[in-house]
């Protein structure tokens, strides 16, 4: 089969659940005739135009048709207009104003970007809540999306009704914060921020101009809502520990649209649930607050490049290297991540708080000093640099785009916002395809088995790159970060674990079914079959392993113990309380195994 005519109709039906394909067909079809189906444009039961203006006036005139981002290229590929459209898709502040649009344009053999049906672009909760209304009414399949980046697709769906928080966007600083109900709480320093607010605009509020941190996502785009949602990890969380501990409050338009408070001793459950237990799942989040913290005088980095000159030499420098960071940076100060690569590399990208610069180069002179003793086998393709800036210019667009220009990439549309940065490191996720994504926690213990973890780790490398980032494991995180974390759904093997190693690949800017920007399927299917081996090796000696829910593997069998653990259960009760119909649904979300696998059709 011709690779175009295949991405055509695979773009073109919805993707249907393994569990459903192979029912006898008697019984497929009659759960596809069944009630348990829901609405599509197709079908007579789909509202009326009638229906759709009256939503439209309840939402101040916000409900919109979403057409593809690639529109002007479906019927004249080779036109200046495409042209100019796959150019602006390369700008992930383009994707994100985009209704239609996502980070991610597909996964192999998973999902591929499609546009809704319409979407309500929500301005206020009551926006939200005449949506959830009307979907819950018309049996419509529902989608949330903010900043768009779930890998698994989760913030799009072919014939849906879309929630689009976008121009939910307030960020507000407290003082002196106490939840509702939680009158004797002794308050705290906080941020309340709206679903559609994106990361960098968070940290430009929180610390930039008021000089306080904030626990959040690493890339710039992302959006707050979903990160907390899914625990959310960035560069310094070995200090300060999930995003998701640090919640205090939360809004929430559940499936019946009534509007909750969730917090520690109104609707605790719900709460305890928003915190790691998946985005999508269990209502539309339209605000959170966060507890914000001290600001260290420095924030900082350490980037490199170093090439073994042969196998025996890379594995030499794996061993070395995790020697080193059991000894120096197992603690608080450092985080983010390194790369171990197929072609005998070490890619440093760590991160440090807390320290000046000297004070990190001092920290790493030991494992130099091992690589200068032996110049014969280690080359410094790129030598270890050291970066540090004061920590409340660390997101400070105007201070990063004067004093360290090659950092970010800035949007240059005439129009745009000054503030429009985004991490040039992150460019090559905008628009990726992926053809294969794993992550394994990786228990501390393996510290302890020094040779074996760096045998299994040079292993791993013979069939693809393994990197492993030490910011989204809490083991070596301060106790009360620790305990904080306990405190929230996600899989407990976060608390022991040193590191999340992440063995992943796709190919970035491309556009499935569009001539000349298809992914290359080909390669595809062989980096994906490498990547599973990588992972293999790294499970051979972490066979219970969990993974982390937002970087995960699409196809993982296993998914309720991969990403909850032992929390499972008790997600599924909350699931029932307050959305006994499955109204919420996404790929792998609590819940979901109830669902085929294009959330249209009930299996149970």
């Amino acid at each position: 089969m011709k690779r175009r005519s295949f991405l055509r109709g695979l773009a073109a039906i919805p993707l249907i659940s393994s569990a459903l394909r192979y029912l006898p067909t008697s019984v497929r079809a009659s759960l596809e005739s069944s009630t348990v189906q829901r609405t599509r444009p197709s079908d007579p039961s789909w509202p009326t135009a009638a229906s759709w203006e009256k939503l439209k006036r309840q939402v101040g005139g916000q409900l919109i048709p979403v057409p593809s981002p690639l529109a002007p290229c479906k019927d004249a590929p080779a036109s200046p207009e495409c042209a100019a459209r796959i150019e602006e898709m390369r700008n992930p502040f383009f994707i994100g104003e985009q209704a239609g649009g996502t980070q991610t344009s597909g996964w192999l053999d998973g999902w591929i970007s499609a546009p809704s049906a319409y979407a309500v672009v929500g301005r206020q909760t009551d926006d939200v809540v005449a949506a959830v209304n009307f979907a819950r009414e018309n049996n419509l399949r529902l989608v949330v999306k903010g900043g768009g980046h779930s890998y698994q697709g989760t913030s799009n769906a072919a014939d849906s009704l879309l929630i689009w928080t976008k121009e939910m966007n307030q960020i507000t600083l407290h003082d002196s914060f106490v939840a509702e109900g939680c009158a004797g709480t002794l308050p705290r320093q906080a941020v309340t921020i709206e679903a559609g607010a994106r990361w960098l605009p968070t940290y430009n509020v929180v610390t930039t101009k008021a000089g306080r941190y904030v626990q959040g996502g690493g890339c710039a785009t992302v959006g707050v809502a979903g990160l907390i949602q899914s625990g959310g990890f960035g560069s310094f969380s070995k200090n300060y520990g999930m995003a998701a501990a640090s919640l205090l409050q939360a809004e929430i338009v559940t499936a019946d649209g009534k509007v909750l408070i969730a917090n520690a001793s109104t609707n605790p459950d719900l709460f305890w649930a928003l915190k790691g237990g998946g985005g999508g799942s269990l209502g539309v989040v339209t605000k959170v607050t966060l507890a914000t913290y001290e600001l260290p005088a420095f924030f900082g980095r350490v980037g490199g490049v170093i090439k073994a000159n042969s196998g025996a030499a890379f594995r030499n420098l794996i061993g070395a290297f995790m020697r080193f960071y059991q000894e120096t940076l197992f603690n608080p100060h450092w985080g983010e991540s390194v790369s171990f690569q197929a072609d005998n590399t070490l890619q440093l990208n760590m991160a440090f708080q807390g320290f000046d610069r000297a004070q990190a180069e001092a920290a790493w002179m030991p494992f130099l000093g091992f690589l200068a003793a032996s110049p014969g086998d280690f080359l410094l393709a790129e030598p270890p640099n050291f970066h540090a800036i004061p920590a409340r210019h660390y997101w400070d667009p105007e201070y990063r785009k004067k004093f360290l220009p090659k950092s970010v990439v800035v949007d240059n549309r005439p129009g745009a916002s000054p503030e429009n940065i985004s991490w040039a490191s992150n460019q090559l996720e905008v628009n990726i395809f992926i053809f294969g994504y794993e992550s394994i926690w990786l228990p501390a213990t393996l510290l302890e088995q020094q040779d074996r973890f760096a045998d299994t780790l040079f292993a791993g490398t013979r069939h693809y790159e393994v990197q492993l980032h030490f910011n989204k494991g809490l083991a070596g995180a301060p106790e009360d970060r620790i305990a904080a974390a306990r405190d929230t759904a996600i899989n407990p093997a976060v608390l022991d674990a040193f590191a999340l190693a992440i063995i992943a690949g796709g190919d970035p800017h491309t556009a499935p079914g569009l001539p000349d920007h298809e992914p290359n399927l080909a390669a595809g299917r062989k980096t994906a079959i490498a990547i599973t081996a990588a992972a293999d090796e790294l499970r051979s000696i972490v066979p219970a392993a969990g993974a982390y829910v937002s970087e995960s593997n699409f196809f993982d069998k296993s998914w309720q113990q991969s990403f909850w653990g032992p929390n499972y259960p008790r997600l599924q009760a909350v699931k029932t309380k307050y959305d006994p119909t499955g109204l919420f649904f996404v790929h792998h979300g609590v819940g979901s195994e109830e669902w085929s696998a294009d959330g249209f059709t009930r299996l149970t």
